[in-house]
């Protein structure tokens, strides 16, 4: 009787606290696998629409537009000396006189005048026009011309990286964004594992050394939370920036990046030769040089002027010496033809350095073309890698969420200790950010290798 006492009075209050606790329990080991959700503040905002304000707003594209029309402005007949000038003049000089004179033959008397009013006027129309200068206003409208191309594709070069840095920075927001949602989903599991050791810990079924390591986890989950947080909002500044507008400006984007598996090598190179605007802007520069010889060139043939004109002269006169009135017109012209001889020998060197610019304009061309083919290859090769470890991190994330639910299920019945649950959890954060920068990785190469073969703005469709 005195044995069955103190089994009672010892099973009594184990019995009391397995009755307080089993609720907290079940709460724990029900755990049902959520997909954590962030919500975003604003407007949402799609590539396309970013891509168009970026494109109407950027700085540098306006300025770009602005060049643009200059060169379109300076191409005219006129500014290259097609076109003869036409210039008007007029003169009129008079004077009010007094006088008093005395003759020496002493036949006239004395003269005495005052308020004498003496004016004389010319009008005038002159025309000028080179009629032969060794074909250098060809030259020079050629030149314009080429000024021209240059400023369009300067225009469409920026144009182009500027779709490409907005892509890139959009993009990022949402490689962050994933990145945010996957650590509130790795927060969540922490939670989850973090109300079972409580659980377990106030029914005596695992150490106090289980439930604080669960707590020390659980708030280092959320400080990762708390810095990723900032990330995301640093891409959004960087996004806004790019955008012309507020830095701080709300908005919300897709968490999706789907990346392209599809594109071929020998359609980008040939892309890239035909369309690329650093490429084609390093050809114009070429010709531009190749003018330049042809306008060294022209300072050796003579130079022909002609110049007519017409002009009308009244005079009147009250003085009374001379003539007293009088109307003149006439038509004149003037022919020049001017030939180089000799001036230092600066000509010929002129020549010679513009021989040696055309040179230099096709060791350029060569570079950038060798350069744009190599960044294309690099690009491509990153881009396939990309793809492929794209492909891995796929399967690795989905066995790693596999590999959590397990692990979680073994921590909870007790086959497996903290340690060992946490770092299955920690690998499957690992995998999971790594397959997000996969993602990303992968469509930052394929940004760049439609930049380069100048095809970004009909992809992304403006």
């Amino acid at each position: 009787m005195k044995l069955s006492s103190w089994i009672f009075f010892i099973c009594v209050p184990i019995l009391a606290n397995a009755q307080q606790a089993p609720n907290a329990i079940k709460r724990a080991q029900l755990r049902t696998p959520t997909v954590a959700t962030i919500p975003q503040p604003g407007d949402l905002l799609t590539l396309p629409q970013a891509v168009e304000q970026a494109v109407r707003q950027n700085y540098q594209i306006q300025i770009n537009r602005s060049q643009e029309e200059i060169a379109r402005n300076n191409y005219t007949k006129g500014n290259a000396g097609y076109l003869p000038t036409l210039t008007g003049n007029a003169t009129s000089t008079g004077g009010l006189q007094s006088l008093r004179q005395t003759f020496l033959d002493g036949i006239r008397p004395p003269l005495r005048a005052s308020g004498i009013f003496n004016r004389t006027s010319n009008l005038g129309v002159n025309l000028n026009y080179v009629v032969f200068n060794g074909y250098a206003r060809s030259a020079t409208y050629t030149q314009l011309q080429q000024l021209v191309q240059i400023s369009t594709v300067n225009t469409r070069a920026n144009v182009e990286a500027t779709i490409a840095s907005i892509a890139t920075g959009y993009y990022d927001v949402v490689r962050q964004l994933q990145r945010l949602i996957a650590f509130a989903q790795a927060l969540d599991i922490s939670r989850e594992r973090l109300e079972l050791a409580r659980a377990n810990y106030e029914v005596g079924t695992r150490s106090k050394v289980d439930f604080l390591s669960a707590q020390v986890d659980y708030n280092t989950d959320s400080a990762a939370l708390i810095s990723q947080e900032q990330a995301l909002r640093n891409a959004k500044i960087v996004l806004n920036t790019l955008l012309v507008r507020d830095p701080l400006t709300e908005f919300s984007v897709r968490d999706t990046i789907v990346a392209r598996s599809d594109l071929q090598l020998a359609p980008l190179q040939q892309s890239l030769t035909t369309n690329n605007p650093l490429l084609a802007a390093a050809v114009l520069n070429r010709t531009l040089a190749d003018v330049s010889v042809r306008l060294a060139n022209a300072q050796q043939l003579p130079l022909i002027t002609a110049q007519t004109g017409y002009n009308y002269q009244f005079i009147d006169n009250q003085g009374g010496f001379g003539v007293r009135t009088g109307r003149t017109s006439a038509i004149t012209y003037n022919v020049q033809a001017t030939i180089p001889i000799f001036n230092g020998y600066n000509l010929k060197r002129q020549i010679q350095n513009a021989r040696v610019n055309t040179i230099i304009a096709q060791t350029q061309e060569a570079d950038q073309r060798l350069q744009l083919q190599s960044a294309l290859a690099q690009t491509y090769q990153t881009y396939q890698n990309s793809i492929r470890l794209l492909n891995l991190e796929v399967q690795n994330n989905q066995l790693a969420n596999q590999n959590v639910d397990i692990a979680y299920d073994r921590y909870r019945i007790g086959n497996s200790t903290f340690v060992e649950f946490r770092d299955v959890q920690r690998n499957a954060i690992n995998a999971q950010t790594r397959l997000i920068e996969a993602e990303f990785n992968a469509k930052a190469a394929e940004i760049e290798l439609l930049r380069l073969s100048s095809t970004i703005t009909q992809e992304l469709a403006m």
